[in-house]
């Protein structure tokens, strides 16, 4: 709710300082990570390891998704030419920025568990496409001229090096506009912003479909990628806001203020509706045409080990949400919306998780050191980059052709 008096007495040359605790916090849980899965990949017991590669594949997944929802939330505002977040813009830059390192490590992840058969075993193994052996599975043969290793490893790495070169570009633009000033960089950054939409909004489900849906391969949704989308980009504006509350309890983003967070936690309250919306229809069609090959997914889900997590899953994901953030009051409460932040983070965590387990450990699930490891891993490692990155840059895009807007900014 600034004025134009106000304008003077912001300081966007301040740096934000990645010391102390933050650096050490985000280095222990790291490490942690680093102990866990390197005490589950070498177990003797082989469903500890492939418990380890599929809370490796989750948090790979849930980091580049999120990533990648920071580098979609800043082609959304160059291509809508929207001024009200220019202000916060370095946050979602930082995320896009670390895109590249989190989509080599996924892919790691993707092809060490393609070649150990401890993931996408149900279409990647001895046999199943040859009619003469006794592991012949038909649908699967049916499937080999999409899932076969080599299209399937192209795809990962043309779909993940597309997002990971045009967020960096964007990244680079906007940092290169402080030095330079004018409206070059913010031109480049609405081409590059416009081609990523296109390239992302067509080639994400597909990716999506790879990595996760394949893991069953016998199934198949159309609204997968959608459901997935959801759950990334909300997950992602949860991450911006979280990073945005932090930074101003630490005194940081004086010009960012209620108003910012009000649109923020109207776009998580956005499309956790959309999420429930998805996840809905994906659902009631398939419950209710009640076709086997359909049913097969969801069957799975509500084994005994699952079944109360599926529901829980929708509780936290859409009935917090939609309870808290239709509150206007709420909305423009910091602790208040950073508390639901985190519930949803913990939420679509859930969420990937009765995505990804029951088609890999199946009956063997369970939660303990080794989820806890992996999340915590991650969690760390994300923190580290994102943080470090936003410490190399001044906080304020100072040349941004709509930072006066959102200086002005006003529900």
């Amino acid at each position: 709710m600034g004025t134009h008096s106000h304008h003077n007495d912001y300081n966007f040359s301040e740096q934000f300082k990645f010391t102390g605790r933050g650096k050490v916090v985000s280095l222990v849980a790291l490490a942690i990570g680093v102990v866990t899965i390197a005490i589950g990949l070498l177990s003797s017991d082989h469903i500890t390891v492939e418990r380890t590669y599929a809370n490796l594949l989750l948090m790979g997944y849930y980091f580049t998704g999120v990533c990648a929802a920071g580098g979609c939330f800043l082609a959304i505002q160059y291509v809508t030419q929207a001024g009200w977040p220019s202000g916060l813009i370095r946050i979602p830059q930082a995320m896009a920025y670390v895109l590249p390192i989190a989509s080599l490590i996924l892919l790691i992840i993707i092809v060490s568990g393609l070649f150990s058969h401890n993931l996408y075993h149900h279409w990647f193994g001895e046999g199943l496409t040859d009619p003469n052996s006794a592991n012949y599975d038909a649908l699967i043969a049916g499937k080999s001229s999409f899932l076969n290793a080599p299209g399937f490893l192209i795809r990962q790495v043309a779909f993940m090096g597309a997002y990971s070169i045009c967020a960096w570009l964007l990244a680079r633009y906007s940092y290169s506009e402080d030095l330079n000033g004018g409206l070059n960089s913010y031109k480049r950054s609405f081409k590059v912003s416009a081609i990523f939409l296109v390239i992302f909004g067509f080639t994400s489900p597909i990716w999506m479909f790879d990595t996760i849906m394949s893991l069953e391969a016998h199934w198949f949704s159309t609204m997968f990628g959608w459901y997935n989308f959801a759950a990334i980009f909300v997950s992602g504006l949860c991450v911006i806001t979280l990073i945005v509350i932090l930074l101003k309890k630490s005194g940081y983003l004086a010009w960012v203020n209620e108003n910012h967070l009000h649109d923020l936690g109207k776009l998580i309250f956005g499309f956790s509706i959309f999420w429930t919306y998805v996840w809905f229809a994906q659902f009631m069609l398939i419950w209710y045409a009640n076709i086997p090959e359909e049913t097969v997914y969801f069957y799975k889900r509500w084994e005994p080990e699952y079944k109360p997590w599926f529901w829980i899953n929708i509780f936290i994901n859409f009935v917090i949400p939609v309870l808290v953030l239709v509150n206007r009051d709420f909305v423009r409460n910091r602790k208040v919306l950073g508390a639901v932040c985190i519930v949803l983070l913990l939420g679509h965590w859930l969420d990937f998780y009765i995505m990804v387990m029951p088609g890999t450990v199946e009956a063997h699930r369970a939660f303990g050191w080794v989820e806890i490891g992996a999340a915590l891993g991650f969690t760390g490692l994300f923190a580290f980059l994102v943080l470090n990155k936003l410490s190399k840059h001044a906080l304020a895009p100072a040349k941004h052709p709509f930072l006066e807007e959102s200086l002005h900014h006003q529900i």
